[in-house]
């Protein structure tokens, strides 16, 4: 059991941004949050790794996620799951907006580099 009582509040309007466009938010020692703000349509990407669990929740637009033979369709209320070390890649259909939670923590230092 953990004694630390440290409240830590990031306002996302000075939050680092990655290479890939995500806006990090707030990061623990085991969990870390993510925005995707606005992101627009663009060329299919192409598959990738990661080496943490990403759960995300869309808030606006539209997206699909390609895992292996399955693909899912993201709407505004949908939340998903991405597990560790999975080839996956997402395709954005209308300007898409999501909050995303990784563990082991996605930090601005580099967990994000594709794989």
């Amino acid at each position: 059991m953990t004694n630390d009582t440290t409240i830590t509040k990031v306002d996302s309007n000075y939050s680092p941004k990655g290479e890939m466009g995500q806006k990090y938010l707030a990061s623990g020692v085991s969990l870390a949050m993510r925005l995707w703000e606005n992101e627009p349509p663009e060329q299919e990407k192409a598959l990738h790794t990661r080496p943490y669990e990403t759960v995300g929740y869309v808030i606006a637009g539209k997206a699909k996620l390609h895992i292996g033979e399955q693909t899912a369709v993201l709407n505004p209320g949908d939340s998903w799951v991405v597990p560790k070390g999975v080839e996956h890649k997402y395709e954005i259909l209308e300007p898409f907006t999501a909050v995303e939670a990784t563990h082991p923590p996605a930090h601005v230092g580099g967990r994000d580099k594709a794989r």
